[in-house]
């Protein structure tokens, strides 16, 4: 490979290197530090490309544009184990920093768990999952889809005032993994993204709300007028929101943050809270967590999918899996070193989890305001409550009374209190009402009973 090679322009439409060039730098990491005395290695080569576009009150607030390249190289000499990174792509560049690398490891403390990931699971069929979709989106149309969703949520009530702007992104990504186990693979993707924000004046005071819309592929995003639309639907409804009075009784977690639910399961079977004991699900497996309707199904290959992969960020490969069957536990998420802590085999989530998808159990919202009954709908979670050790969580929350199954009235300055076991548990239903806006995909969650802290 030549100094002319590495800045190749011509492959792609889009991205300034092409994916040979990715991984011939890669390789040149890789035989530097082979040469170099490396007992093991590995490098990560990645270039991303993007655009953001902000109006706020109509007027172009920021337009942002990123073009970035880098270079990370982790080293090993027995176990010990070093890491440095570049944004040079170029031959003597990259020597200088597998050079840095192993001064590093050199004098750091061998540890028995480090290591590249075995070979016996790296991946060796690489599935195309149809994740790049380039935007190729001119600045001026931006800013009017930008326009066009703020205009829709002002138009929807006179006491929307104010905003915090509506934005458009698009932004692309590819990157070529590879380790001295003989792996290479890598892929470009694209995320797109439609948000808009604004603020509401009533007579009790002000309030605020938003929506975005996320997806690999622009045809799939909601239209700009329907983005803001419904930030400004829900911004509405919240006007005249008030306190309520301290109770227990069944919470309804809208889909949008339904997810967070997930979240904290996640992190508590995931490698490093486990093998450092601060999780309240350690030797989870095979016990019954949740509800017994609640199934969580790992899905990488899903076509588009915001959490698809073929092969986690050490290049062993991913599988479809049911994290939760019948409510209970069916495995951890480990990368390699995590499992070797814990005496088990890495489970192909270095770096995540890849589409978690919660099964509904048939309702739509209405249907679950209708089981809800008289109880709390949050509709925004606030602060970050919760403890990872014993499973305590408390959190500031917005939403609305709704009594009879129908919503009443919109509810501030609330605080929801609960243990995530008993939340788990006590799991009675879930949408279909999936907001697929990342790596988890739920619809509601009706939680039997919490407490609420107001007045």
């Amino acid at each position: 490979m030549t100094p002319q090679d590495l800045t190749d322009r011509s492959a792609t439409a889009t991205f300034s290197f092409s994916p040979d060039t990715l991984r011939g730098v890669a390789g040149m990491v890789i035989e530097h530090a082979t040469r170099l005395g490396a007992s093991g290695a590995e490098t990560e080569v990645t270039e991303g490309i993007g655009q953001t576009v902000t109006v706020r009150r109509g007027e172009v607030e920021t337009i942002e544009y990123n073009r970035d390249k880098g270079v990370g190289v982790t080293v090993y000499m027995g176990q010990k184990r070093g890491h440095a990174s570049t944004s040079d792509f170029t031959p003597g560049a990259l020597r200088r920093t597998v050079e840095a690398a192993l001064a590093i490891a050199r004098y750091t403390a061998a540890d028995d768990c480090a290591g590249l990931a075995d070979r016996d699971l790296l991946a060796t069929d690489f599935p195309d999952l149809d994740l790049h979709h380039p935007w190729p989106l001119p600045v001026e149309q931006a800013i009017d889809l930008a326009r066009t969703c703020e205009a829709a949520a002002f138009a929807v009530d006179p006491r929307l005032t104010n905003s915090e702007g509506a934005s458009i992104a698009t932004h692309e990504y590819q990157f070529a993994y590879a380790n001295t186990n003989g792996f290479v693979g890598g892929y470009p993707s694209s995320r797109h993204s439609i948000y808009c924000a604004v603020i509401g004046d009533g007579e009790d005071g002000m309030q605020r709300d938003d929506w975005y819309a996320v997806a690999r592929d622009s045809r799939d995003l909601e239209q700009p007028g329907d983005v803001g639309r419904r930030a400004g639907e829900r911004c509405a409804a919240r006007l005249r929101a008030r306190r309520m009075s301290t109770t227990q009784v069944p919470v309804l977690f809208e889909a949008p943050i339904a997810g967070s639910l997930i979240g904290h399961f996640v992190a508590a079977v995931s490698g490093g809270n486990l093998y450092r004991k601060s999780s309240f699900l350690l030797d989870s497996v095979g016990k019954a967590v949740f509800a017994p309707i609640v199934r969580l199904h790992e899905r990488p290959f899903v076509k588009k999918g915001l959490g698809s992969a073929a092969f986690d960020d050490e290049g062993v490969a991913t599988h479809d899996r049911d994290l939760v069957s019948d409510g209970v536990v069916g495995g951890y998420l480990l990368g390699s070193y995590s499992a070797r802590k814990l005496g088990l085999r890495s489970t192909g989530n270095a770096g995540g989890s890849h589409n978690l998808i919660l099964e509904s159990t048939g309702e739509d919202f209405a249907a679950l305001l209708g089981k809800l009954g008289t109880g709390l709908l949050v509709t925004e979670l606030l602060g970050h409550g919760v403890n990872s050790v014993t499973g305590d969580y408390s959190r500031g929350a917005a939403g609305y009374w709704v009594e009879n199954g129908e919503i009443a009235w919109p509810v501030q300055e609330i605080t929801i209190a609960g243990n995530l076991m008993d939340m788990f548990r006590g799991i009675v239903a879930i949408g279909n009402d999936v907001v697929i806006r990342g790596a988890r995909q739920c619809g509601s969650i009706l939680v039997d009973r919490m407490t609420v802290a107001g007045e």
